[in-house]
């Protein structure tokens, strides 16, 4: 845990400043490396979606020690042991998927927390310098350590003012497309309505003092973000930036195109 880079974020966040950042989907930890090279607020690895293992996390979360940019794991679901396991190697905070009620936001910070305020165990890994500094990790963990809810479900809406009581969490984030989907939009960004309701839950997050994350997918949109207000903001993932700067270059020369979305077989014949 790196306990400066924690009160940087904090320290921005309550200061209304914007707090920038990249989705790590990919495996290679340069990715991270760049992201802290550039001064990047923080960096997620996603270990929810796509295929990365705890090995190549671990590289992600060692690229970014002793650095002032704050490293998370988006865990695949609410779970002591991912958590533990996400911390105890060194990640700063934990981003937890689907998030609906104050019940769900609780056990995730317990999960986070040593006793008594929580049930992390301790471990001997590299947030306790492998068990030399037991004492101090443990005296300043449970005051620092972030933990993130996903907002990405409309059954969460009802729950949002109740869950924003529950101490321990500074930033709601929000996922647009699993939103979409669960207001009946599958597939879209933000579909009908949508956009809507979370410029609501953000007003109604905002005024109870607790800041608000969203992922943004241009220029033009982190722009946007920034001007309704929200200020954990992501520049992109590196996938998906990577995949828009290639559309420009081939767009300039006349070569743009879009995948094929089958993972069948080119020639397209029936197995």
């Amino acid at each position: 845990m790196k306990t400066n880079a924690l009160k940087r974020f904090r320290s921005k966040l309550s200061q209304n400043l914007p707090v920038y950042g990249l989705w790590v989907t990919l495996e290679s930890a340069s990715i991270t490396e760049m992201a802290v090279a550039l001064g990047m607020d923080w960096v997620v690895i996603d270990a929810e979606h796509g295929h990365l293992d705890w090995k190549e996390i671990n590289e992600h979360i060692r690229a970014g020690l002793r650095s002032d940019t704050v490293v998370l794991v988006r865990i695949a679901e609410r779970s002591t042991s991912l958590t533990k396991r996400a911390l105890d190697i060194g990640a700063d905070g934990i981003v937890i998927p689907w998030v609906e009620t104050v019940e769900d936001l609780e056990a995730a910070i317990s999960d986070a927390h040593y006793p008594l305020e929580g049930r992390r165990g301790i471990g001997g890994e590299r947030a306790t310098a492998w068990g030399q500094c037991l004492a101090e990790h443990t005296s300043e963990a449970n005051e620092n350590v972030l933990v993130i809810p996903l907002i990405e479900s409309v059954a969460a809406i009802p729950n949002v003012p109740a869950m924003c009581d529950v101490n321990g969490t500074d930033v709601y984030f929000f996922g647009p497309a699993d939103f979409s989907a669960t207001a009946g939009y599958r597939g879209q960004w933000e579909g009908p309505g949508v956009a809507e309701q979370i410029l609501q839950l953000k007003d109604s997050i905002r005024s109870a003092g607790k800041h608000c994350g969203v992922m943004t997918t241009s220029i033009d949109n982190l722009l946007q973000r920034q001007e309704q207000d929200f200020h954990m903001l992501g520049v992109g993932a590196d996938s998906g930036l990577l995949l828009r700067s290639l559309h420009q270059a081939l767009n300039a020369v006349g070569r743009d195109r879009m995948p094929a979305t089958s993972l069948d077989s080119a020639d397209g014949r029936d197995a």
